[in-house]
C-alpha cells in the first residue's frame, strides 16, 4: 500500500511599473506572501465549494510594509494602505485562462493623485479602499520604498503559479 500525497504550492508575483508622463520611473518584480487566511480561502473554495466568488482586488501599501502569515484584512499591524489614487475602489485584476499552472492578468492601473510613499501591494476580496472586510489573500513588499506624486501611474501585472 502506498501513501500518496498531493503537494500544492500557490505563489503570486507582481511586475510593478511606475510611469510619469509616459516615461518609466521605476520597476519591481516582487513575490507575494500568501497568508494563512488566503490559503484557507483558496482551498475551501476549490475543494469544498464554500462561498465561491472570483472577486479579488489589488491595493497599495504605504512605505516599509511587513506582512505576516497571520495577517487578515481586519488585523495587520505591519502595514497600512496607500489611498492617494483616483480609482473609486481597489483595482480588480482581469484574470485570463490558466495554462501550464500559471494564470495572469493584464496590468491594473493606479493613477496617483498626490505625493506619498508606496512600499508594497496586496490582494484581497474587499474592493473598498481602506476597507477591512473580506479575505486578505497576501501581500508583497517592494525592494525599496518608492516616492510617488501626481501624475504618476502605477501598473501592476499579477501572476499566480502553482
Amino acid at each position: 500500500m502506498s501513501n500518496l500525497s498531493l503537494v500544492l504550492k500557490l505563489s503570486h508575483n507582481y511586475v510593478v511599473r511606475c510611469y510619469r508622463n509616459g516615461n518609466l520611473r521605476w520597476e519591481e518584480i516582487i513575490d507575494n506572501l500568501v497568508v494563512t487566511v488566503g490559503q484557507n480561502d483558496i482551498l475551501n473554495k476549490y475543494y469544498t465549494g464554500v462561498a465561491y466568488t472570483a472577486a479579488n482586488f489589488i491595493g497599495l501599501t504605504t512605505g516599509t510594509p511587513v506582512f505576516a502569515a497571520s495577517d487578515t484584512m481586519a488585523s495587520h499591524v505591519g502595514w497600512t494602505e496607500f489611498s492617494a489614487y483616483s480609482e473609486a475602489t481597489r483595482v480588480a485584476p482581469t484574470w485570463g485562462t490558466a495554462a501550464g499552472g500559471i494564470i495572469t492578468s493584464p496590468a491594473v492601473v493606479f493613477n496617483i493623485t498626490g505625493p506619498g510613499t508606496v512600499g508594497g501591494s496586496f490582494l484581497t476580496t474587499d474592493s473598498a479602499i481602506l476597507g477591512s472586510a473580506g479575505i486578505l489573500v497576501g501581500g508583497a513588499v517592494f525592494s525599496a520604498n518608492r516616492t510617488v506624486d501626481t501624475p504618476d501611474a502605477i501598473n501592476i501585472t499579477p501572476t499566480a503559479v502553482v
